[in-house]
């Protein structure tokens, strides 16, 4: 009779998966616990539960200032990319056109380009530009970044949809905008909101390119940990990595209850 528990398969399945959830979550852990110290840094027995390093990133105007200026550029480069990504997965999806597969192409070679690359590229385009520093330039190399995952999201919400329901309202008379706004759009806005989200989500947590981009005075929070970290390892900087973390699990439980986490990672229907 064939056993039904778990086999060498399915232990050493289970032994895998076990050891690489530790392997993801420990580091995070370990932040968590550390920003809470009042020490700075993890001893036995615990020494209670502090919001000392919490209270002393709103004495940290640079950290504060690339909070806000993240949060803007992650608004509108998430914003841009959906506005982009919208009418490019219509046509690209309803129509056979000439270029469209370029225009696929072109659409999704941020993620096939290496970002240092790109990052050189932009510094020089926008140092000849006169823009070096400016927060348009960030905002645009964000946009561009991110156009990709808001592209693939609201594709894969447009593709096999029935198009009945916009044909009968045409043929009564209603406009393609109107056909759009008032049919289309609520269909598919479940995955523009998803792609919005994932934007927004990579455009906060980006650091390559906006490396070579950014100034002293306009850099974004993960530029600013970078360069802090580099020069002192203080619990100021693990405070925020902890802020991060879990604004970073609050915006993918979004995403999730909008679009499945499955469908955004794996593709999966």
């Amino acid at each position: 009779m064939k056993d039904k528990g778990l086999g060498s398969n399915g232990i050493g399945s289970l032994i895998f998966h076990t050891l690489f959830m530790i392997f993801i979550i420990a580091p995070l852990a370990v932040i968590i616990l550390v920003s809470f110290s009042d020490k700075g840094y993890i001893s036995m027995p615990f020494d209670g539960v502090s919001l000392r390093w919490y209270r002393a990133i709103l004495d940290a105007p640079e950290l504060m200032n690339a909070l806000w200026i993240s949060i803007w550029i992650g608004l509108g480069a998430a914003t841009v990319a959906s506005l982009v990504a919208v009418p490019a997965a219509i046509a690209i999806a309803r129509y056979r056109f000439a270029g469209r597969d370029a225009l696929m192409a072109l659409l999704l070679s941020p993620l096939m380009i290496p970002h240092v690359v790109l990052g050189v590229a932009f510094l020089r385009f926008f140092s000849l530009m006169g823009w070096s520093g400016s927060f348009m330039a960030l905002l645009l190399v964000h946009a561009l970044i991110v156009v990709p995952f808001s592209l693939r999201l609201t594709l894969g919400a447009i593709i096999g949809l029935s198009r009945d329901a916009e044909l009968a309202a045409r043929s009564l008379g209603a406009s393609r905008w109107v056909a759009f706004r008032r049919i289309l759009l609520p269909l598919i806005l479940p995955g523009v909101a998803g792609g919005w989200v994932l934007s927004f989500i990579q455009s906060f947590d980006e650091v390559t390119m906006t490396v070579f981009i950014a100034t002293p005075g306009m850099t974004t929070l993960p530029v600013a940990l970078y360069h802090r970290v580099s020069m002192l390892t203080d619990p100021v900087t693990t405070s925020v990595s902890a802020i991060m973390i879990v604004g970073t699990m609050v915006m993918m439980f979004i995403l999730d209850r909008l679009v499945g986490i499955d469908r955004v990672l794996i593709g999966k229907k």
